[in-house]
């Protein structure tokens, strides 16, 4: 069946969001609420080059990361480029920091050819809430969205490496678009990552789908000599569909 670019280019930017597909929420007695220690890696630019395979063919791209983390604040603001068709994806996170760590406040999305969506951390009344849909669910602490997860577990490890070896499991409940539900990181172990024109030693962590969901695989590299940034991010699809996002440069602002 022939699929269009433009749908194409729907299914990259949807992959590229960290871990897109939608699982049914977790029971509430399963949100975790846990302080751990934690230290932010210093504000940079990144930059990363995209290569995907969508329905069977290759697509190429780019994505700038900013990360800025300064006087109890964080923001982390994504763009994703494909060529021909521009930016395809851009989302933000911005919030506090506090006890847990990162604590958002606000989770942007605006996807290629669709309506931006805002999900709010509303911490006056303890609850999140989202533009699309009535769910809504309790704040606990430590809550995470799909931006900022990335850079509370390199906050995370930065603090405590010697407790993100192989094996190890770490639980957080994240918000989307819609929904949050519980997502469960395992550390796999260290592997050479290529970035630019060397290579790094990186900390290699798998989120897998739940055993009951169609989800996407999410495999995520951290590298403990660049600060703990995220060097590399894969989402593999059950039909053999994937993004590889790896990181080109990074310049410490």
């Amino acid at each position: 069946m022939h699929t269009s670019p433009t749908a194409r280019l729907l299914a990259l930017s949807a992959a590229i969001l960290f871990s897109c597909a939608a699982h049914a929420a977790a029971p509430d007695a399963e949100h975790p609420s846990v302080k751990r220690p934690y230290s932010l890696p210093p504000s940079a630019d990144l930059t990363y080059t995209i290569k995907a395979k969508q329905h069977g063919l290759s697509i190429g791209g780019t994505a700038t990361v900013q990360w800025r983390a300064a006087d109890g604040k964080y923001m982390v603001a994504t763009e994703s480029r494909a060529a021909l068709f521009g930016k395809i994806l851009e989302n933000r996170s911005e919030g506090l920091v506090d006890d847990y760590g990162l604590a958002p406040a606000t989770f942007y999305e605006k996807r290629f050819r669709k309506d931006p969506s805002n999900t709010v951390f509303k911490r006056d009344v303890k609850t999140i809430t989202f533009s699309e849909g009535d769910e809504s669910y309790p704040l606990k602490g430590g809550e995470q969205d799909r931006t900022s997860i990335q850079w509370q577990l390199a906050a995370q490890a930065r603090a405590t490496p010697d407790k993100f070896k192989p094996g190890s499991e770490w639980h957080y409940f994240v918000a989307g678009r819609r929904d949050a539900e519980v997502w469960s990181f395992k550390v796999m172990k260290s592997e050479l990552v290529q970035v630019g024109a060397g290579e790094v030693n990186a900390v290699h962590l798998v989120k897998a789908p739940p055993p009951d969901a169609q989800g996407q695989q999410v495999d995520l590299w951290l590298a403990p000599s660049m600060d703990w940034y995220p060097v590399r991010v894969r989402f593999n699809d059950n039909d053999g569909d994937f993004v590889d996002q790896t990181l080109e440069k990074a310049v410490k602002k």
